[in-house]
């Protein structure tokens, strides 16, 4: 097979021998890929320091049309995630996105779309002063619409009803979304968020628009969001991320939005 060039963010690496190293990558054009990256761990190399964690960088790789791992032959570092290391909460944040781009998509599954806001991301969560919460949230309802499995947030996921954002309102984890007075009953794994927290949902899962980086958020609207979101995430994965122990931190402190 011929040898292909793409964009990727670093999600995973890996020392697979005492020069090389096997690393996950997800592409803007091939998506998620698992790759070996022979002589990466020697002081000169192809990969010229490229293959850090949450890396940008562009690359050269060779597919396998086996399930055996595809062969990395070049890496050329595009933008690298540094202001994080002053930061603890963008530093969670970062491989927050790392793991649901890992755990969310399957191999060779290209989705540039969801590369793009991404990026977008790590290089909001990048900036000094960043507050990574509002980029969080984006990211995730973002890559959920991308991905399919976006809640419904404005009518009943079972009956299509409108339902209003009104003090309180129940949220089905496994029916996928919103649910209305009258098909509340019977349903399982149910939690209730409020209006306020709903319309917040609404406005960060908007396709276009800046209006999510203009939000200001109290303490309890940013605790209820990291709740339903969190909950609703691992209920899709089948397990809390990884990450997700570390996320109240984005929550429980007073953030401002992050700079338009």
């Amino acid at each position: 097979m011929p040898l292909e060039k793409t964009q990727a963010i670093v999600l995973r690496v890996i020392e697979f021998s005492e020069s090389s190293c096997v690393v996950t990558l997800f592409t803007r054009d091939f998506g998620k890929v698992g790759a070996l990256a022979k002589g990466a761990r020697r002081p000169k190399s192809a990969f010229d320091s490229a293959l850090d964690l949450l890396s940008v960088c562009r690359i050269v790789f060779l597919p396998k049309s086996s399930e055996a791992l595809d062969l990395l032959t070049e890496a050329r570092l595009e933008r690298r995630f540094r202001l994080a290391g002053r930061s603890l909460p963008c530093l969670y944040a970062g491989y927050y996105v790392a793991e649901l781009l890992n755990e969310l998509t399957h191999e060779h599954d290209p989705h540039p779309e969801l590369f793009d806001a991404a990026v977008q991301a790590l290089a909001g969560l990048d900036q000094p002063g960043a507050a990574p919460l509002p980029w969080v949230v984006r990211f995730e309802l973002t890559s959920l619409q991308i991905l399919g499995h976006l809640p419904s947030l404005e009518v009943c996921v079972e009956c299509g009803s409108a339902v209003e954002p009104t003090a309180r309102v129940a949220f089905g984890l496994t029916a996928g979304g919103v649910l209305c007075a009258n098909c509340r009953p019977g349903q399982r794994h149910v939690v209730t968020i409020g209006g306020g927290t709903l319309r917040v949902m609404q406005c960060y899962s908007e396709k276009s628009g800046q209006t999510w980086q203009r939000l200001q958020l109290d303490a309890p609207t940013r605790a209820e969001l990291r709740g339903v979101l969190g909950q609703y995430i691992a209920h899709l994965m089948g397990r809390p991320p990884r990450m997700q122990a570390y996320l109240p931190l984005l929550a429980s402190e007073a953030m401002p939005p992050p700079p338009a």
